[in-house]
């Protein structure tokens, strides 16, 4: 009998973890690591700066919202915040950036940020002095949010220096994009 029931026991323990196996798929899914946001934009920054080493003579530089590749009139948190890192980043490598958050000087709208349009680029970069822009745009994916970087020339529109880099659509980052991200 104690035989019987062993043999009994194991088939019903195999048969309830097959069962478990089918169910995992609707288990929450381990959320992808944090990463050090500002360390991450430090390292491109100084990548991009690499790249050119002329970049430096382009100071002095002013820095626009980052925008939704998918709506260039929009930002968020995360486009602002991005950006506001990049600027940090580049004068601690050294170079002049403005700071330009007036109202006449950029196109600014409530929980979007600083969008510079581009009708007032050379106004702007008189106004300032500055002899580049930077600007950015991200896109999200199913997993990663990619970030687009570009130092370009205010004169003539060119991209002097370029970067890219992506982050891990953890709920830190759902949060900054404006917690209206879907993932299919």
């Amino acid at each position: 009998m104690s035989r019987c029931f062993r043999l009994l026991s194991c088939l019903v323990l195999v048969l309830s973890l097959s069962a478990c196996a089918g169910y995992s798929q609707y288990l929450p899914r381990k959320s992808s690591p944090d990463v050090e946001l500002s360390a991450l934009i430090d390292k491109s920054a100084a990548r991009m700066l690499r790249s050119n080493s002329e970049l430096l003579k382009q100071s002095p530089v002013i820095a626009a919202s980052f925008v939704n590749i998918d709506s260039l009139t929009e930002s968020s948190t995360l486009g602002r915040l991005t950006s506001e890192l990049f600027a940090s980043a580049l004068a601690r490598e050294g170079m002049l950036v403005r700071e330009v958050k007036m109202r006449d000087s950029l196109f600014i709208e409530e929980n979007v940020g600083e969008l510079i349009l581009s009708r007032e680029v050379q106004r702007l970069s008189a106004a300032h002095a500055a002899r580049s822009i930077l600007i950015g745009t991200y896109a999200v994916g199913q997993s990663q949010v990619y970030i687009s970087v570009r130092l370009v020339r205010t004169s003539d529109s060119f991209v002097l220096g370029a970067t890219d880099l992506r982050l891990p659509l953890n709920a830190n980052v759902q949060a900054l994009l404006g917690g209206g991200v879907q993932r299919w």
